[in-house]
């Protein structure tokens, strides 16, 4: 008598307690049944590889003084030194104290703002005008530097700038020489850096709120909750696992900065290095005067090591309170 489907199942019973165990499919099996999902990846992955995981062996420049005549691998060690230089160095407390706070400074205008602008494009009901206004916001974000460091040297130009030439005369001021200001600086950078990546933060920050539920908001509105309480009391917190990875995100540059913005915006105003140089322009700069690569990569090292460290630890800080909320 042939056997029943369930006597067929009774081998894969785990001692008899009814639970039937999953058939384990060996990798072969696996790649023979999605071999066409696989190829589709391995571009990218390649891509990948030869992108970002190849030139990593290129950080062992950090640790020797590269002498072109004998190659990279010939040159000789010189262990931590590169490192003893960026830190022994007088100007290496003001170029990290200054790439902290300005980062720091971008992530609290970067969660904030954007986030307010996506809430008040969602409560937009002209979509027209909404998408107008995205557009608008967007623009910015894919100018580069070189191109805004004239744009506020329009605004800012001791003789013909908008601000000395038309602005303050009007108010009854005297003129400022905006370029040889440091005061002004830690104000103009962040509110640059604010209006740049506005558009980009925000579209993010808004297809998030596009994506929530409208039932809790119909519901809100049967109980009678305003606006104001809905954003506080369903959008917000909605959104924190989007605002926790946006955050982790830019936690791990923290010690990297935006050599654009530090380098051409202020335009190599010696007067204002005590507010505008960072790590990259300093070391960019110090490249330029001694012309020694292994500082360069001592330098970017140091800054990847330690990003990617506040990554982890944020992560678990995160993970800690919220596991759902955690990037990993």
């Amino acid at each position: 008598m042939p056997p029943t489907s369930m006597e067929a199942l009774a081998p894969a019973r785990a001692g008899g307690s009814g639970e039937i165990k999953p058939r384990k499919r060996s990798l072969g099996s696996i790649l023979r049944h999605y071999w066409m999902f696989y190829l589709m990846l391995l571009p990218g992955v390649a891509l990948l590889v030869i992108n970002n995981y190849i030139p990593m062996a290129g950080i062992i420049i950090a640790f020797k003084t590269v002498n072109y005549e004998i190659g990279i691998l010939n040159s000789p060690w010189v262990g931590l030194a590169n490192f003893k230089y960026l830190f022994r160095s007088p100007d290496s407390y003001i170029i990290i104290r200054n790439t902290l706070l300005y980062n720091s400074a971008f992530i609290l205008l970067n969660l904030t703002i954007p986030l307010a602008f996506a809430i008040l494009l969602n409560e937009l009901k002209n979509r027209f005008l909404s998408k107008t206004y995205q557009t608008i916001m967007f623009l910015p974000y894919f100018l580069s530097y070189i191109v805004i460091s004239y744009l506020v040297f329009g605004f800012m130009s001791d003789e013909h700038g908008y601000l000395n030439g038309t602005l303050l005369p009007a108010l009854g001021l005297e003129p400022v020489r905006w370029y040889f200001t440091q005061e002004v600086w830690p104000i103009v950078l962040p509110i640059i850096n604010t209006w740049k990546g506005m558009g980009y933060y925000t579209v993010i920050y808004l297809a998030a709120i596009i994506g929530i539920d409208d039932e809790y908001y119909e519901a809100a509105t049967i109980d009678g909750a305003s606006k104001w309480q809905q954003i506080a009391s369903i959008t917000i917190p909605l959104l924190k696992p989007i605002l926790t990875i946006m955050t982790l995100l830019q936690i791990g540059r923290i010690f990297n900065a935006d050599f654009g913005l530090f380098f051409q915006v202020p335009r190599e105003s010696g007067v204002l290095f005590p507010v505008t140089n960072v790590i990259d322009t300093y070391v960019y700069r110090t490249f330029l005067s001694v012309g020694d690569v292994g500082l360069s990569s001592a330098a970017g090292l140091f800054q990847s090591v330690v990003g990617f460290i506040l990554v982890f630890f944020s992560n678990w800080v995160v993970r800690r309170f919220n596991s759902e909320n955690a990037l990993f």
